[in-house]
């Protein structure tokens, strides 16, 4: 009997994590088509992207079984990952190219910024709580990802880079103009701004000239963006 053992410890380990890749694989292609596509994510890059990416390393421990839900998973300080469909949707609406660069404000876990990584050239992302600098670099590193750094910022970003595209992972009251002046021309910087119940994902582009276009693409509600004034509350 002492022989046998080991054996079929081995065979039940094997068999156990053939079935939890099993059910990663069901519950991600479960997510893209019942969530994102359905939610006018139809760009074939995107889905792909989505399809491939194993959002269980982004996702706290004891939140694993919620990693391809449609719900707002917390991390430490209050902060929250997006549910996946706005993450696939602020993807899509970006029009990453290939050789561009990204500057994400809002790391969390680093799930978005994986899939920004894995769109364009180089990606810099920023966060304020240094811990979850540490975890979402440990997360990208699980996952591959060699294009992306995260940096420790707090507050409104002041950085004398240029980028093709900026993305807030959460939502404002509306957008500083120092992150404007961040943009190359032609590039775009995509937030969620409003306040709560009204909020409006929003495209700003830098035209030829210099002046801004602002688009509103579609409506949701997402966690806010630490660090970012509020709107002022009227005074009677």
């Amino acid at each position: 009997m002492a022989t046998v053992l080991p054996a079929f410890d081995g065979w039940l380990k094997l068999k156990t994590g053939k079935k939890n890749h099993m059910n990663h694989e069901l519950a991600r292609f479960n997510m893209v088509e019942q969530q994102i596509r359905t939610w006018n994510v139809l760009d074939k890059r995107v889905l792909d992207l989505l399809s491939q990416l194993d959002r269980s390393l982004f996702v706290p421990s004891a939140c694993a079984a919620l990693a391809y839900s449609d719900t707002e998973i917390p991390l430490p300080h209050g902060e929250h990952m997006l549910v996946p469909r706005v993450d696939a949707r602020l993807l899509q609406d970006l029009q990453l190219k290939p050789h561009e660069s990204v500057l994400e404000v809002g790391a969390g876990s680093g799930y978005l910024t994986a899939l920004l990584a894995q769109s364009v050239a180089q990606v810099t992302s920023l966060e304020q709580h240094a811990d979850m600098v540490t975890s979402a670099q440990q997360h990208l590193a699980q996952a591959g990802i060699r294009n992306a750094q995260v940096r420790h910022s707090t507050g409104v970003p002041q950085l004398s880079e240029k980028f093709d595209a900026i993305v807030l992972g959460g939502s404002v009251a509306e957008v500083p103009q120092a992150l404007f002046s961040m943009l190359q021309p032609g590039g775009r910087l995509l937030a969620i701004v409003g306040d709560d119940p009204m909020m409006h994902a929003t495209r700003f582009t830098v035209l030829a000239d210099g002046s801004m276009h602002s688009q509103i693409l579609w409506d949701v509600v997402t966690p806010r963006l630490h660090g970012f004034a509020e709107t002022p509350a009227f005074q009677f």
